[in-house]
């Protein structure tokens, strides 16, 4: 730790004291933009599309280099208020924003972070909704839907089946940011029960549909990350809802509570090459503000520790004999390889969120055998980083150049023609879903 970066943080702008109620979008971009302002050096704010309203899509990053990618620092984010009438979400990443700028230089952990990590912040990807309400109700409030009266939830491109109903403003402008940043982990930050829920939630036969659950290549990890949030929140560790559902210790597949068309989790996934899994943080989903410096206790220390995860696995470029970084290389695990496989960004960077063991690294160019690279994932994570593997292949001439013979996968529901059962697939016993309310409003 620099001790003159300490020094420092003691001597920066402290940003007025965020009050503990709910922040309407003037209040909310007022907030934001003073964070900016006081904090340039380390966010960067910025807006990502327009709802259907015309209210502005904001994004605050906060990083060490807030405007621009960095080679070997991820990037991740939290999105909240995809449903309007889920406030809670929305609330503690404000709060989380004010943590972070103001102790960065001052606590040790979270200036780590900010040196580490690129963390982008969208505290409403549905404000249309959120001001459509008007009367708030712990079960459903008519802001739930954007202002078309689209479940923001159900209407990404799904590879399980066709989801047909036309694309929002909102769900486009994310697809679109999605492609801007190399986006590692994620977390939507939903109301109206205490579980962290991950991928899938759709599936077929392949990943476990008929064990009533939908599994990734990935479903290890996926537990982890899930694990990992929960189980510092106390409620969501022990399911305070008082209502009766198949969590164990506060975490669950997506499908195994009940099956969901176009959710943004899956897509993340599957077409943007982020894990990503939703936080559902509070039984009523618009409670009495007087309740949430209770939900930002119960959940400070776990954003924070989710965001760490960004740092698990391995990382690293793949070069030419030529040293020349190579984009769109895929570049997947054996025994775990992705429907739509990985790639190399436009660096010719990778990103594996793996846990400890020992892995092959398979690297594929097109005309080329496979290349093959053993790595071994310590038990901890390296200050901040995952283990840094750069990868150099035995190939020389124009590969700088790969043309996408191979293209990106389209989005069409690429698990409809797969069939068999994968290893992760395996039965296993898991309780049926729950109740008609949550199938209706997760």
């Amino acid at each position: 730790m620099d001790c003159a970066r300490l020094w420092l943080g003691l001597l920066m702008p402290a940003v007025a004291a965020l009050d503990f109620s709910y922040h309407h979008q003037p209040e909310m971009e007022a907030f934001l933009k003073n964070v900016a302002q006081n904090y340039s050096s380390i966010t960067h704010l910025h807006s990502i599309g327009k709802s259907v309203q015309g209210r502005n899509l904001w994004v605050l990053v906060v990083g060490r280099s807030p405007k621009e990618h960095r080679i070997g620092i991820p990037e991740f984010k939290y999105v909240a208020n995809m449903h309007g009438d889920e406030a809670v979400g929305r609330e503690l990443l404000l709060h989380l924003i004010e943590y972070l700028v103001t102790r960065d230089g001052r606590d040790p952990e979270i200036t780590n972070l900010i040196n580490s990590t690129r963390i982008h912040i969208m505290p409403s990807m549905n404000p249309d909704g959120f001001e459509a309400v008007v009367k708030p109700d712990c079960f459903y409030n008519d802001g739930r839907d954007n202002s078309n009266l689209y479940d923001l939830n159900r209407n990404f491109p799904d590879a399980f089946e066709l989801n047909e109903v036309p694309r929002q403003p909102e769900t486009v402008a994310v697809m679109k940011w999605l492609t801007t940043e190399t986006f590692v982990l994620s977390a939507n930050l939903h109301g109206g029960a205490l579980v962290a829920s991950y991928p899938f939630d759709n599936g077929v036969p392949a990943t476990g549909t008929l064990y009533s659950r939908s599994l990734t290549p990935d479903d290890d990890v996926f537990q982890y990350l899930a694990n990992t949030y929960a189980s510092r929140n106390p409620d969501m560790k022990r399911n305070s809802c008082r209502i009766k559902t198949g969590f164990s210790n506060g975490i669950i597949n997506g499908y195994s509570w009940y099956p969901l068309k176009g959710g943004m989790q899956d897509y993340n996934y599957i077409w943007a090459q982020c894990f990503e899994i939703t936080l559902e943080l509070s039984c009523c989903k618009y409670p009495r503000k007087e309740k949430l410096p209770g939900f930002w206790k119960d959940n400070k220390d776990s954003l924070i520790e989710y965001i760490k995860q960004v740092h698990i696995g391995v990382k690293g470029q793949v070069f030419d004999q030529n040293q020349t970084p190579l984009s769109n290389v895929t570049v997947e695990v054996q025994d775990r390889k992705h429907i739509c496989p990985y790639r190399t960004n436009k660096f010719g960077e990778y990103y594996l969120l793996l846990l400890p063991g020992s892995y092959v690294i398979e690297v594929t160019v097109p005309g080329h055998d496979p290349h093959l690279t053993k790595v071994t994932i310590p038990p901890k994570s390296q200050n901040f980083s995952a283990l840094k593997k750069d990868i150099l292949l035995p190939f020389r001439g124009q590969l700088n150049h790969i043309s996408e013979s191979n293209p990106l996968c389209p989005r069409i529901p690429l698990y409809s023609e797969l069939q068999g059962h994968s290893a992760a697939t395996k039965p296993s016993l898991f309780l049926f879903l729950v109740t008609l309310f949550h199938i209706l409003f997760k």
